[in-house]
């Protein structure tokens, strides 16, 4: 009955994710793309299937987090969203209407309880 197979990401906010991807570069060795501000941690898993964790800075205005004053995101990978988006309804979670896809996979959203906003990512299959 789980859904969530692993930890997608972890984003966090910051006033100059540039200068703060360059010094995590710099002091730590995480070699976050400059122009993104993230980077990938490759992967696989017990059977050898391929996947990644992102680590990614996002601008202290963004909105992608919901609430204005919530600093950082969590991302949960998930072997089916819709039947995890369904799971948390009819828990009684507040779960946002919009699912998006990119070339990354599926992406949805609910509420924790302490008011989060939490991520659910449902990657593309890996050719």
């Amino acid at each position: 009955m789980s859904f969530v197979t692993g930890l997608g990401g972890v984003f966090f906010k910051s006033r100059n994710p540039t200068d703060l991807a360059r010094w995590y570069r710099d002091v730590l060795g995480v070699p976050a793309d400059p122009e993104s501000a993230s980077w990938a941690f490759p992967w696989q898993d017990q059977h050898g299937e391929p996947g990644y964790t992102v680590w990614g800075i996002f601008r202290s205005s963004t909105s992608y987090f919901g609430n204005s004053g919530q600093t950082f995101m969590v991302n949960f990978r998930v072997n089916d969203l819709d039947g995890a988006l369904k799971r948390l309804r009819e828990a009684g979670v507040q779960v946002d209407d919009r699912v998006e896809k990119t070339v990354e996979g599926r992406f949805g959203w609910f509420v924790d309880p302490d008011g989060r906003r939490v991520e659910l990512w449902e990657p593309a299959p890996i050719d």
